[in-house]
């Protein structure tokens, strides 16, 4: 893979000349450049990019010979051939300057390491001196179309029809000219198939390339056919040829020795990729290169013909250029990398389009690190850059691109691919994780980092290759990075070095002459703390397999050195095996060894196998990479020795992009003899012959590790073809406007920079979903169980969802969208597969909703129709998945089938409660009702339920929860009071001419019914909050009905399980409460309120209690104080009740107290949910309490009587509902609420209530038996309620007095219950059981309980009418 960087440079010519260069072509090693002008022959240098000589044309010379069109090297660099118009081929020597003479020399800052010293410094270094000598000229009497360098020979085809054959010395063996009429053209080379091209006659070759692992030249002739021609026996004056039929539109064509391929450009824009067949020899189309109308609709079918196609150095890219314009980057087999046609290449960031960059000559630098690239004449006035040179001193027209490339391009070895390794011409980036946690002392046997890190981590690691090796071995060909991710080698012509990761040291041979006298030849990988290289000895004359140990000096005493016998071209390591290919077209396996027998650890290599396969590579060359592998097929598998799982018993060819396998032979009688697991002699086995795995492959890797519930992944050859890599990097491009405009003095006209012609490429890391393209092909292959499987292990990704959906969204958008009808469609076998998940049904669902709506009947048709899927959504309780199938069918069906599905969800979200689920389906319903088809408004985000616990209504009215005393007074109540709904969203829309609108509160009666059926009022308040439900409305007229209540002990305890309130508990040792003065209780209730903020006690709401409250639910002793104020120090209530009737306070409630003295006990739950929670502010109720000189037991009885008190939000949601039943006139549950609020005053006004003749009698009826049942459950069961039954017992006499009889007069006595609270019975429930459900993890304390009573037991009446009196009060919530 290679990608772009930065912005191209510019090269300028230091000579002065008015002619633009149009044509560069490299020598063959890349390292010299010959560039034509019109009448010029320029040689320019790779490293620094700086012109060495330049030959110009006389103008006599010129007139005879023509302009110069094109030029060839020859294969050694030492002569250059020129083409020129008038059919002339001039041949040119490249002479060295001599000994001592450069033109550039590197100059050093003082300090700094120079090599000067190095032996080959100043031709490694420095940009030589050279000469260009003019050879006699050589006229072939015909315009020249094109020409090919070949070992000793130069061909040349002209356009009279011939081809010539000339020798570079262009004497000693003359020329020779082969008439292309003479050349038998064939479909393939076998004569009883093929026939003679009759009509070739005043045909010429337009362009040809010598492809070296096909042995012939692939040509493109005058009428745009295209054609292969070999050499017969060896002997280039006999010719035969092929041709590939059906096109006639060829421009240019460029062959690619590694994968065998030639490509051939065409009129129409595409490039034609073609393959030899081994068999019959005909031309075989592969694949096409062509830009298509999805990714490019502006710029497709009007590029142009292909003008130039150049494959990289090491064959892996092609670059191709339009005559429209453009370039464009291909991998071998079609992956589309690069595009400068579209996107920030093509648009300005105002979206102004940009011209499209005109070449007419490009070819790669060395190693594909540089692009050279010559613009037209036109193109070449627009990139001028005025401001660096006068404009009569400079050459514009020479771009230079810069480029990086994956390491497994040259050195595909497998020691870690889990990380990605890039390298440009003078730097690597690396993907190592974070790399401000690195790893400072890596094992040599560690593990890499996690995947989850390296996809995590998005950045680059740039690591800086040193100037010293760079200077003296520049270009770098190899590069490798061990398994841990911390050591990375590089390698370039001469020697090597390595650098490490935690330490950022780079290692270089300590003696240069080391360095020098060998090259890297095949590739270098690590191994266990050891750099393996397969290297040539220039000394000794040998290829040699050397492994240095990374910790000890880079010097060849420490290397372990291992004679080969043949040229090494491909090296890779297997666990401790060493794989070689050489150029004998063999492979030898090696093992080694790992010893520590002196101070520094060393390796030994021993040779195990040979295998040759000279018989199924035709040249060397064409092999791609070889790795060793555990890998097998399933009947190895079957036949292995399970200690044997582990072992070496794959090779892995890529030949040309044939993936090829060779297992060992098991079959044989060596598998009788009983070998021990520990021995070596398996390996020796002989091999299979090969198998043909795959095609077009790229690139291929195994990994070392293991997991067995991963099998699938791990344990398994990944492949790349044409499509982009699991983990890996893409081009991102960023505009410079600011920078686009240059201004021009001279010309006094702005023109563009090369900053605003092109973007800043730079290279992001990239992870892309993969695993769908996998189990889609398990399916398409029938592999359904091994597809499923693998699945099942993946099941646990967060990302697995986004996968089904994707495997769906590919098959349903390619065979949906088809012109031709699919005999065997996907589609089904994917949906039957997907419903082997539980997620199949959002998978479908949100694919849809993905999806073009013509596409659903498609989709539907296969997965099933949508109401079924809907009514499994419901079945399932997977309410929003089916409220998306809502969607789809209101655009497939009816409306009536949308609104009876849409009901069914509706009641399914009511009953559990789904608030924000339940809203969309009322506006749903209500579209459909007014016949909008569109999906309707999004609704509002609900907020969370604030401190009113949800209750929206509470925040937005003002609330008494006590009439006045006149109005109690006169005993009568107005039961048609109605709820006045607050003006906001929640109530407009409600049109009771809307037959729809009543559907809805049809709907919503309904359950509000069902609610109130089966005691769950906290759900009915929500309930009638967040959707806007007139609840008193609707409790007036259910007062009668449903609104009662049938069991008074059931609903109190369904409403403590409901709002997690305690049951009230009675202490054992209430009698005696420490607690007998008021001055005790005052200074505790002062120092309690100090501790509380302001604010807290704005978010209290409706948590404290009237003064009393707090008060009567102790014991008598807690009257103690209140009795010892007597009749001249009247009472909170007395003195608020004299100075014009109760308080009213806004925000939250507070006791009315007296101007001399503060009497009341401040609520625990603002002590608790209020700023006390700081350190600071329970130190201050520490001290408090400390200064009361408080006892373990008085501490004991505050804490129990603050268990007896439920949560803060509990008490405001019931007082709320309090409220609106209260204006509701259900008085039933007002005595409930009252009951488990302990609310003395609620009970007396609905028992002054209950006096009105508008209460019907089965009210009080109700009532009464419902209070008597209380008292009788709590009698038995829940002593906790008898302290505070026996302060409402005037109330309860004055219901029973018509049927006194019935019960036990002693049950209300407060002698009796006193006497039971002090004793309790052996079977009532303790203090610890007594509390219910309620104390369910709640950390916060709660508010005292208490009964009301005097110190003898009795509670006088004056004190009851107190009592009931004080306990009027008025509360306003905002």
């Amino acid at each position: 893979m290679y990608f772009l960087t930065g912005w191209p440079r510019r090269l300028l010519c230091p000579l002065k000349s008015e002619e633009e260069p149009f044509h560069v072509q490299p020598s063959s090693q890349r390292f010299y450049f010959a560039v034509l002008s019109e009448t010029q022959l320029s040689v320019w240098f790779s490293r620094p990019s700086v012109l060495i000589v330049s030959y110009i044309e006389s103008a006599k010379a010129s007139s005879q010979f023509g302009f110069y069109q094109q030029a060839e090297w020859k294969q050694d660099d030492s002569m250059i051939a020129v083409a020129a118009a008038n059919g002339y081929i001039l041949l040119f020597d490249v002479v060295g300057g001599g000994e001592d003479k450069y033109l550039y020399e590197p100059v050093y800052s003082k300090g700094s390491r120079g090599v000067k010293v190095t032996p080959g410094y100043k031709e490694e270094q420095c940009a030589p001196a050279l000469s260009l000598e003019m050879k006699r000229p050589i006229d072939l009497e015909a315009p020249i179309t094109s020409m090919q360098s070949l070992q000793e020979d130069l061909l040349v085809s002209t356009a009279d029809g011939y081809l010539h054959i000339l020798h570079w010395d262009g004497v000693s063996n003359g020329r020779k000219a082969i008439s292309l009429c003479s050349v038998p053209f064939s479909l393939d080379l076998q004569s009883a198939r093929g026939g003679l091209c009759l009509d070739l006659k005043g045909v010429y070759i337009r362009d040809m390339t010598y492809c070296v692992t096909l042995d012939g030249f692939a040509v493109v002739l005058d009428d745009g056919r295209l054609g292969f021609i070999t050499p017969l026996a060896n002997r280039i004056t006999q010719l035969q040829g092929v041709w590939a039929a059906d096109v006639t539109d060829g421009t240019c064509v460029a062959v690619n020795n590694k994968y065998r391929l030639v490509t051939f450009g065409c009129a129409s824009g595409s490039v034609l990729v073609y393959s030899i067949d081994t068999t019959t020899g005909s031309m075989q189309l592969s694949h096409k290169l062509e830009l298509t109308p999805k990714h490019y609709p502006d710029v497709c079918n009007k590029t142009g013909a292909v003008k130039l196609i150049r494959w990289s150095p090491d064959y892996s890219v092609a670059m191709v250029t339009w005559e429209c314009g453009g370039l464009s980057l291909w991998s071998v087999f079609g992956a589309h990398l690069i595009c400068t046609l579209g996107e920030d290449f093509a648009y300005r960031s105002d979206g102004t389009k940009k011209d499209p960059i005109n070449i007419s000559s490009m070819c790669w630098g060395a190693e594909g690190y540089h692009l050279w690239v010559i613009t037209s004449r036109e193109e070449a006035e627009l990139v001028e850059n005025m401001e660096e040179a006068p404009p009569q001193t400079q050459q514009a027209g020479i771009l230079q691109f810069n480029f990086i490339k994956s390491a497994l391009t040259v050195n595909p070895c497998t020691s870690n691919q889990e990380q990605v390794l890039l390298h440009g011409e003078d730097r690597l980036y690396l993907t190592c994780g974070d790399p401000t946690h690195p790893t400072h002392h890596p094992s040599p046997n560690s593990t890499s980092q996690g995947l989850s890190t390296l996809l995590g981590y998005k950045h680059w690691h740039v690591v800086q290759i040193h100037s010293t090796y760079l200077e003296s071995n520049w270009p770098i060909r190899f590069a490798a990075i061990d398994t841990a991710g911390q050591c990375i080698a590089v390698a370039g012509r001469r020697g090597f070095a390595h650098y490490c990761m935690s330490t950022r040291k780079w290692k270089l041979f300590g003696n240069i002459t080391q360095e020098q006298n060998m090259t890297v030849t095949g590739g270098l990988v690590w191994w266990n703390g050891f750099v393996v290289v397969a290297c040539y000895n220039f000394i000794d004359r040998q290829e040699e397999l050397r492994l240095y140990l990374r910790s000890s000096n880079l010097d060849n005493t420490f290397s372990s050195v291992t004679k080969l016998h043949s040229d090494t071209l491909l090296l890779n390591v297997f666990r401790d095996m060493i794989i070689l290919f050489r150029a004998d077209c063999s492979i030898c396996l090696y093992s080694m060894e790992r010893r520590h027998d002196g101070p520094n650890p060393s390796a030994s290599v021993e040779l195990l196998q040979e295998v040759s396969m000279s018989r199924y590579i035709p040249h060397p060359a064409l092999v791609v990479s070889v790795t060793l592998t555990s890998v097998r097929t399933e009947t190895g598998i079957t036949l292995k020795a399970p200690q044997q799982a582990c072992m070496a018993d794959s090779i892995i060819l890529n030949l040309a992009g044939q993936l090829i396998m060779l297992q060992r032979d098991r079959s044989g009688p060596q598998l009788q003899e009983k070998v021990p697991v520990t021995s070596s002699i398996h390996l020796l086995l002989p091999f299979c012959p090969p198998v043909v795995l795959a095609q077009y492959v790229e690139n291929v890797w195994t990994t070392c590790r293991s997991n067995r519930k991963k099998r699938h992944l791990l344990e398994a050859l990944w492949l790349v073809s044409c499509y982009a890599l699991v983990l890996g990097a893409s081009n991102e491009t960023v505009v410079y406007d600011s920078l686009c405009i240059v201004s021009d003095v001279s010309s006094r006209q702005g023109r563009e920079s090369l900053e605003g012609l092109f973007p800043y490429c730079t290279v992001e890391r990239t992870s892309q979903i993969y695993l769908h393209h996998i189990l889609r092909q398990l399916l398409v292959r029938n592999l359904g169980e091994q597809a499923l499987l693998l699945a099942q292990s993946c099941a646990a990704l967060p990302y697995f969802p986004h996968v089904m959906e994707l495997m769906v969204h590919v098959v349903l958008e390619e065979e949906a969208t088809s012109r031709e009808p699919i005999p065997d469609p996907l589609l089904p076998t994917v949906a039957k597969f997907i419903t082997e998940f539980p997620l199949f049904l959002q998978t479908i669902v949100h694919c849809a909703r993905k999806t073009e709506f013509a596409l659903w009947n498609y989709l539907f048709a296969a997965v099933g129709n949508p109401k079924d899927l809907f009514e499994e959504c419901l079945m399932a309780q997977d309410l929003d998945t089916a409220a998306s199938y809502l969607i789809i069918l209101q655009n497939m069906e009816v409306p009536a089938v949308s609104r009876q599905h849409a009901t069914l969800l509706f009641n399914t979200a009511l009953e559990q409660g789904k608030w924000d689920l339940c809203r969309h389906m009322i506006r749903f319903l209500k579209a459909i009702g007014s016949g909008e088809m569109e999906t309707p408004p999004p609704t509002p985000t609900t907020q969370e339920p604030s401190s009113t616990g949800g209750f929206e209504f509470f925040r937005n009215r003002s609330i008494s929860l006590s009439p006045s005393a006149d109005s109690i007074a006169a005993g009568k109540f107005n039961l048609q009071k109605t709820f006045s709904m607050p003006s906001g969203p929640s109530a407009k829309g409600y049109d009771s001419d809307c037959a729809e609108n009543m559907y809805i509160d049809m709907m919503l009666r309904r359950h509000a019914r069902h609610l109130l059926e089966h005691v769950r009022l906290k759900e009915l308040g929500c309930f009638s909050a967040q959707l806007g439900f007139e609840l008193i409305g609707w409790l007036c007229h259910e007062r009668t009905r449903v609104a009662r209540v049938d069991d008074f002990v059931m609903a109190l305890k369904c409403l403590h399980k409901d709002f997690l309130w305690p049951f009230p508990v009675t202490p054992a040792g209430s009698i005696s409460s420490p607690f007998k003065n008021g001055h005790r209780r005052t200074v505790l209730s002062q120092h309690l309120l100090k501790s509380q903020s302001a604010d807290s006690l704005l978010n209290s709401d409706m948590d404290t209690a009237p003064p009393q409250a707090a008060a009567r639910n102790s014991n008598h002793t807690w009257l103690d104080g209140l009795g010892a104020l007597g009749p001249t120090e009247p009472t909170e209530m007395d003195t608020a009740l004299s100075h014009g009737g109760p308080q009213t306070q806004e925000a939250f409630l507070s006791p009315l107290t007296n101007k001399t003295e503060e009497c009341s006990i401040g609520s625990a739950t603002d002590l608790t949910e209020t700023s006390s929670m700081v350190d600071g502010d329970w130190t201050m109720v520490d001290e408090n309490f400390s200064a009361l000189s408080l006892t373990h037991s008085e501490l004991e009885h505050i804490s129990m009587e603050l268990a007896n008190k439920g949560p803060h939000k509990s008490q405001v949601q019931l007082r709320y509902l309090l409220h609106v039943f209260m204006e509701a006139g259900c008085l039933e549950w007002c005595v409930v609420i009252g009951l488990i609020l302990r609310e003395a005053t609620v009970i007396k006004q609905v028992v002054n209530f209950l006096d009105s003749p508008e209460v019907p009698h089965e009210t009080v009826q109700s009532v009464r038996s419902g209070l008597l049942g209380v008292d009788a459950w709590a009698s038995t069961d829940c002593l906790g309620y008898k302290p505070f039954l026996n302060m409402i017992r005037p109330q309860l006499q004055k219901l029973i007095e018509t049927s006194v009889e019935q019960i036990q007069p002693e049950a209300f006595l407060p002698g009796a219950s006193n006497s039971k609270l002090a004793e309790p019975q052996p079977g009532g429930p303790s203090a610890e059981d007594s509390r219910g459900p309620a104390l369910l993890g709640l950390a916060l304390p709660l508010e005292p309980p208490g009964g009301l009573g005097t110190e003898d037991g009795g509670v006088p009446e004056e004190q009851e009418e107190q009592a009931v009196d004080e306990g009027v009060y008025d509360c306003t919530l905002s």
